[in-house]
């Protein structure tokens, strides 16, 4: 896992109470009951990132935090924009893609697939953390339903997951776990409200602080919407669920529940612009958690976690998705203190803006380019390495957020 060595990094010095602050505040939070509980190729330069502000409180008590960017494309100002740099062109319009800026108002941006109801997509999409780790939280609760799963490193080594959930919703999604830096980036990514339970100190102090706090729903804010399925198996902690129909709402209740507005949109084609290499499975290794994803034939990769078929509790049946995307970005260690386990973790600022390299896996094919993603609410879209927009295969997409640099990637024919 390449990380920079955790420390006062630039601007990142967070003196001794942001430590304890950090531990402090990661209290259980209360347990509020459901409405209703339903069955069921590394960048060559360097560049600063500008603060991630917290609270006044927070910010009494520590600098603004600005850890090393790794990119080629913008940097943000103190504001948090990106300044404006010039990009490539991208290809003319390919026959038989679909976006980035031609989509029918009965076909989902996030799936690129038709709708049944196209009032399906005049709501909020919903992001849920979701657990990965003990193996003994597999099979989680409602992954098959989502449109995009994001799958990246939380602490010690372990893997966690951030779903999104658009074209379609479920009543059962979990276990709920607590959330991480790089849950700053995605709802903004996708408009999207964001459910989760539970964060460091720091941490809930900048979702209490972020332009989408009004669309968040945790019990660390006091809100409803989750609830408690005890197993006599499991930690306290792996037994929080909630139903995106109670998320809703809430969403509802707040005048939230809007159509999203997107400030980008990746493209879908059904067949590939370019022959790829043929990649029929791939396995990441992460440091303590093993992806594996195999081509059926049918245009579906199909996972494994840690050598097991990874299933989902509310059908029995494997995870699959159209597309498997591996993002390589900049992984910074930071100084927020997550837990006190071996001597204490602590929270990685996974750097999703700017640009790095890509490898997207559908249809049994590999093809590898560039993301970019050059404003806060712009999502990760794709390009081959000359520019030249490389579309996904309409159907859901799985994202491995990996380091930059990482070596766990095996793909074979």
């Amino acid at each position: 896992m390449a990380l920079i060595g955790k420390g006062f990094v630039g601007s990142w010095g967070l003196v001794a109470m942001i430590g304890v602050l950090a531990a402090g505040c990661r209290a259980e939070p209360a347990i509020l009951p459901s409405p209703t509980v339903a069955a069921g190729a590394v960048v060559a330069t360097l560049t600063p990132r500008p603060a991630l502000t917290s609270t006044p409180a927070a910010t009494a008590a520590a600098t603004a935090l600005a850890p090393v960017v790794v990119t080629a494309t913008p940097t943000r100002d103190n504001g948090g924009q990106p300044t404006a740099t010039a990009e490539a062109s991208p290809t003319a319009t390919v026959e038989g893609m679909i976006g980035p800026d031609n989509f029918p108002p009965d076909v989902n941006p996030l799936t690129g697939e038709m709708v049944g109801d196209p009032a399906l997509l005049a709501r909020r999409p919903i992001a849920v953390k979701i657990s990965n780790a003990p193996a003994i939280v597999r099979p989680q609760a409602g992954l098959s339903r989502a449109d995009l799963v994001f799958e990246h490193y939380a602490e010690g080594g372990l893997t966690r997951f951030t779903a999104l959930f658009y074209g379609q919703d479920v009543t059962l999604v979990g276990s709920v776990r607590s959330g991480r830096l790089i849950d700053l980036e995605i709802p903004k990514m996708y408009d999207a409200a964001f459910g989760f339970s539970g964060a460091a100190g720091l941490v809930r102090l900048m979702f209490r602080d972020s332009p989408f706090f009004e669309r968040i729903i945790s019990p660390d804010f006091g809100h409803g919407g989750f609830f408690r399925m005890p197993d006599p198996n499991k930690a306290i902690e792996h037994t929080m669920f909630t139903n995106l129909n109670n998320l809703r709402a809430i969403l509802e209740e707040r005048g939230q529940n809007t159509p999203p507005r997107f400030g980008n949109h990746v493209a879908f084609r059904v067949e590939p612009v370019a022959e790829g290499e043929t990649a029929g499975r791939l396995e990441l290794r992460y440091e303590g958690a093993n992806a594996t994803w195999v081509y059926g034939g049918d245009g579906r990769y199909w996972r494994w976690s840690d050598g097991a078929p990874h299933l989902d509790a509310t059908t029995g049946q494997q995870l699959n998705f159209k597309n498997v995307v591996v993002v390589e970005a900049h992984h910074e260690e930071t100084d927020i203190l997550e837990d006190n386990v071996g001597g204490g973790h602590y929270s990685i600022q996974i750097q999703i803006w700017g640009e790095g390299p890509v490898s997207i896996f559908r249809d049994g094919r590999r093809f590898d380019g560039r993301w970019r993603r050059q404003e806060p609410d712009h999502m990760l879209t794709f390009y081959d390495n000359e520019g030249n927009i490389l579309p996904l295969s309409p159907g859901n997409t799985f994202f491995q957020i990996v380091p930059l640099g990482f070596d766990g990637l095996f793909v074979s024919p």
